[in-house]
């Protein structure tokens, strides 16, 4: 089957190669799934650069522990290991190719790949493979960090900084779902796709600033974390939430090449999380940490019902993979990007 391989460290460009390789073994509790697309996400990124130097403890420290890259897949069950009970040959499913969510790469940009029975859902009829395949790992943080927060949220005015991406586009229709006033801040370009996702307001980062609006909001649902937890408290309301995601910028946030600045950030907020900071916002981290089951379930069912549309910008064949990558570090990309084997 054909794959793209990466055998070290470095830029998509200089270690992403397209190869001949043999399709996965399953095991017993495992699915053989004929990929019909696989999502480019930001993970992934660090995954093929090994930057920060500091995840290199999880995905290997020379090169990566697995050669193929990709974790999240949407496709048809080829064939199932003798301890599968919920799939068959011929389902549509979509998923992750890891146990558990996490850093790593994975096997799933190839034509074939291997997944954990746990860690695949059906595929709505509603949605197609593209669709699907750029939901698992946005959808999980998304999910993961809104899961706790109340289910009727009418009335109360949240803000998403850094919507257009895979994980906002998702958050704020998970919000609209509870019935709040979303706010989505980005640039330009992808204002109107978010006001087509549902969107109440839309500021464009590139000409306003949020913090100088004088609103303050009940929820700041932060994945592009530009600002500090300082500036942040001028736009929430006394007893308001910050959810802090975290992001990298493909190398470009300030943090330095071994820890970055997500390990540091993240060490100080759970701190103050803590123990507490007057001067500070309340910080929002998920209580417990859902299974890839239970989110790729919830997920299933936010696309069955409409709640949930995954916007895909662009699909790109499995060999221009270097391609996608490249549109995701100049950070213009709407939603998600997905590669599509040629074979499936």
């Amino acid at each position: 089957m054909k794959a793209i391989v990466q055998e070290k460290y470095g830029s998509p460009r200089d270690v992403l190669t397209l190869r001949e390789i043999s399709k996965p073994v399953v095991g017993d509790d495992e699915v053989l799934v004929r990929v019909r697309a696989a999502a480019v996400h930001a993970d992934l990124w660090h995954a093929v650069t090994g930057r920060p130097y500091s995840w290199r403890l999880m995905l290997g420290l020379r090169a990566p522990k697995r050669p193929v890259p990709g974790t999240d897949i949407a496709g048809v069950v080829e064939s199932v290991g003798a301890r599968v009970t919920r799939f068959k040959s011929g389902d549509e499913v979509f998923g992750q190719t890891l146990r558990r969510f996490g850093l790593s790469n994975a096997g799933a940009f190839a034509e074939y790949a291997s997944a954990p029975e746990q860690s695949l859902a059906w595929k709505p009829h509603n949605v197609t493979f593209e669709q699907a395949a750029s939901v698992p790992s946005s959808g999980y943080i998304a999910f993961a960090n809104l899961r706790h927060l109340q289910d009727d949220m009418e009335g109360q005015r949240v803000l998403v900084n850094g919507a257009g991406g895979g994980v906002g586009t998702i958050a704020l229709q998970m919000l609209k779902a509870r019935g709040a006033h979303v706010t989505a801040v980005d640039a330009g370009p992808k204002l109107a796709m978010l006001q087509s996702l549902g969107a109440d307001k839309t500021i464009d980062y590139t000409r306003t600033n949020f913090l100088e609006h004088g609103i303050r909001y009940d929820l700041i649902f932060d994945i592009a974390s530009n600002f500090s937890l300082q500036e942040c408290r001028r736009a929430l309301k006394s007893a308001g939430l910050l959810v802090w995601i975290g992001h990298e910028h493909y190398g470009r946030a300030k943090g330095g090449p071994i820890l970055g600045r997500g390990f540091p950030q993240m060490f100080r907020l759970m701190a103050r999380s803590i123990f507490g900071d007057p001067n500070l916002p309340k910080m929002k981290f998920p209580p417990v940490i859902p299974s890839l089951n239970e989110s790729m379930a919830a997920l299933r069912d936010f696309m069955a019902e409409g709640k949930l549309v995954p916007w895909v910008e662009r699909t790109y064949p499995l060999e221009c993979a270097v391609e996608a990558f490249r549109a995701l570090e100049e950070g213009t990309v709407l939603g998600k990007v997905v590669l599509a084997p040629s074979g499936s």
